[in-house]
């Protein structure tokens, strides 16, 4: 495959939005989706819905692994709307941890205070200042006030590995509560203590949720994907799928999955000052956050 046959690396954060992510752990992008997308996703979640046997319409219902269920959500994997911001913090080693569609009615279903992610040992002892998970959430149902199945979350928590308010519901002093019109789309650091309200209205909440992560970190909602439906991706998505039968091979991928994409600035599959002696498949290349210094860039 000639370089040009690679694809560049979508848009990701501007510097504005990367200074309030790293503020606040969640920048809120209002206008993300068309209607004609919104539609074309709550069509998928409802063929999804009407397939399976055990869905009631009238309960909290969420299911994983949707990419592989709906070619309409297999599109989502490498979407350029939202794929360059797992690819600016993850690089070439971007992975997706797990797909999800959740549907929440009028049930009284809520949850807690938390974080994603491990929760014993957090991902932020081994990753202090980015997060080794990135979650990406499309709001397909207009939430313009409170108590209707809102995202609520407490900005700059992400800082934070302990909480006194974990595992309550409690109202917090600075809290956000989300309240977005429908095709909102919200990157997340997954180290952001959140909750969820109950939806105390007539509106039946309908998201979608995508979490990136480094290949390295395990799978959310699946070990390997099916390889006939693997078959039936574009070169990206397979690769970050990354259904390795060689465990190590999430650390160390193999040489057809480089570059993953092109530089968007230089449309090289290298930096600049690459050594072109090291293989390709081995040879460093700084990620967004390295680049503006937040995370050492020193090689030997």
């Amino acid at each position: 495959m000639s370089q040009q046959e690679y694809r560049v690396a979508p848009n990701g954060f501007t510097a504005e939005q990367w200074e309030q992510f790293t503020a606040d752990g969640v920048i809120v992008i209002e206008d993300a989706l068309s209607d004609e997308e919104i539609d074309r996703y709550l069509q998928a979640i409802d063929r999804y819905c009407a397939a399976d046997a055990q869905y009631n319409p009238t309960k909290f219902c969420m299911r994983e692994n949707i990419v592989q269920r709906d070619p309409t959500f297999a599109e989502l994997i490498d979407h350029p709307r939202h794929v360059g911001y797992g690819y600016d913090i993850y690089g070439e080693l971007l992975k997706l941890h797990l797909s999800q569609i959740f549907i929440r009615p009028t049930d009284g279903n809520y949850n807690h205070w938390h974080h994603d992610g491990a929760r014993a040992v957090p991902y932020g002892v081994y990753a202090p200042e980015l997060p080794l998970q990135l979650k990406i959430s499309y709001w397909l149902t207009d939430l313009p006030s409170t108590k209707m199945g809102n995202f609520v979350y407490l900005p700059g928590s992400h800082r934070s590995q302990r909480s006194q308010y974990y595992h309550t519901h409690e109202s917090v002093p600075g809290e956000k509560i989300l309240c977005v019109p429908k095709g909102a789309m919200t990157v997340a650091n997954c180290n952001t203590w959140h909750r969820v309200e109950p939806n105390e209205s007539d509106v039946v909440r309908k998201n979608i949720f995508l979490a990136y992560c480094p290949s390295w970190v395990c799978e959310g909602d699946r070990y390997q994907s099916d390889p006939n439906w693997l078959k039936t991706l574009n070169r990206e998505q397979r690769i970050i799928m990354r259904s390795y039968a060689d465990p190590y091979a999430r650390a160390k991928p193999p040489a057809e999955d480089f570059p993953l994409f092109l530089d968007r600035d230089t449309r090289s599959d290298s930096d600049p000052d690459a050594d072109i002696r090291v293989p390709l498949k081995q040879r460093k290349r700084l990620t967004m956050p390295e680049k503006m210094g937040l995370a050492s860039a020193s090689t030997p």
